[in-house]
């Protein structure tokens, strides 16, 4: 296709008077031109105009193929914009980009920020909870939000997660000639009538963040006992070797302490569980620590539930180990695969010791022990031993 019928078109705020000739071009050969209420206003869109459907969706843009057509979106189309959201139901051939300086880059450059120093986070449809894996000592991020009520509830957020020292800088319609930016406190937000487009830039405090160990404390989860404990957890996800990107199967998950670790090194995980209580845990876990677009729970027995899943790239058994199960996952799982099972029991042990022999990998006796008192003194008290066997298929 010589001409591409789509052209996606990165607006600034103001952009009446600063749109380069080549949007310009592009919007006025147009036959239809999708955008939000504001920007079509901006251009001038009249009868050739489109709003975005509520709640967004590409296909209206993608029913009108054919049709020369143009998409606005702020700033860079393809940063938390409208652009891959197209570009991945279409060939490279269909449509060409003609985007503007991003909401990240004005604000950094406003501020005086290094890009390549802090974190960019697109919030108008997802929850603050996302953000909670990148919070870090002295850490600056900026985030994209929904509208002027949304810097006070972060505000809030961030004071809930012990980071009420973080400094915000309120950032409204960046840009344009109505450009404003203000400063305030997470505990102490004090500001009203935010206008949208808004964004906040965040300076947080230091001791705040998630450890990047593997291994968080066993209180960061929502669990009845039944989770594999710190450790324990740190050995386990040392011998997953979980990498950006990939997909993990957790196999009797308890609480999803594994899966939600996995998902926050940059994995994505699918969790199972037969049990309906520890489900809804997990589902908690999930919530709590922002992982809903990472994480998912699959309740029932497993060995039915995995079938016509996501392949993945590596497998935790850490509950309900049979061996029905696992020859269930040496038929299914591709070459490559890395598997890591825990038991506790002789009978689990004894056949992970059988499958070391038939499969080969590692197997590994984990036994620790806590200081207890004892009388007026202490002593050691011993834990369950852990079997633990990994291999790659």
């Amino acid at each position: 296709m010589d001409n591409p019928w789509l052209t996606i078109i990165g607006m600034p705020d103001d952009s009446a008077g600063t749109l380069p000739p080549a949007s310009r071009e592009a919007i006025a050969r147009a036959e239809v031109v999708f955008g939000g209420p504001r920007h079509l206003e901006l251009i001038d869109a009249e009868g050739k105009g489109q709003p975005w459907p509520v709640p967004f969706s590409v296909e209206p843009v993608l029913a009108a193929k054919g049709k020369a057509c143009v998409v606005l979106a702020s700033g860079d189309p393809f940063w938390f914009g409208a652009g891959a959201s197209l570009s991945a139901h279409l060939s490279r051939d269909e449509w060409t980009v003609l985007p503007a300086p991003s909401t990240f880059q004005l604000i950094a450059g406003h501020l005086g920020w290094r890009m390549e120093a802090l974190t960019c986070h697109g919030l108008h449809a997802a929850p603050f909870e996302q953000l909670r894996g990148v919070l870090s000592p002295q850490g600056r991020l900026i985030c994209l939000l929904r509208d002027g009520d949304a810097p006070a509830a972060l505000a809030k957020w961030l004071t809930g997660q012990g980071a009420g020292g973080a400094t915000m800088h309120v950032c409204e319609r960046m840009g344009g000639t109505n450009q404003c930016t203000r400063e305030t406190t997470a505990a102490g937000f004090d500001l009203d009538a935010v206008a949208a487009p808004v964004a906040v830039a965040v300076e947080l405090p230091a001791g705040v963040g998630l450890p990047r160990a593997s291994g968080l404390p066993d209180d960061s989860f929502t669990h009845d006992g039944q989770i594999t404990k710190r450790p324990v957890r740190a050995l386990t996800l040392s011998a997953l070797a979980p990498r950006i990107g990939e997909t993990l199967w957790d196999i009797g998950a308890g609480s999803g302490s594994i899966s939600v670790e996995w998902c926050l090194a940059g994995g994505r995980a699918t969790a199972f569980e037969l049990k309906s209580e520890r489900a809804k845990n997990i589902t908690q876990n999930i919530h709590d620590f922002g992982l809903g677009h990472r994480m998912s729970v699959v309740e029932g027995a497993s060995i039915q539930t995995i079938e016509n899943q996501t392949s993945p790239d590596a497998v935790f058994v850490g509950g309900g180990g049979t061996a029905a199960l696992f020859e269930k996952l040496f038929a299914i799982l591709p070459v490559g695969t890395r598997i890591v099972a825990n038991g506790v029991t002789l009978e689990t042990e004894t056949l992970l010791a059988t499958l070391h022999a038939a499969k080969g990998g590692s197997l590994l006796r984990i036994e620790l022990a806590q200081a207890q008192p004892l009388g007026s003194m202490r002593g050691w008290q011993p834990a369950r031993p852990v079997v633990q066997w990994s291999v790659t298929l």
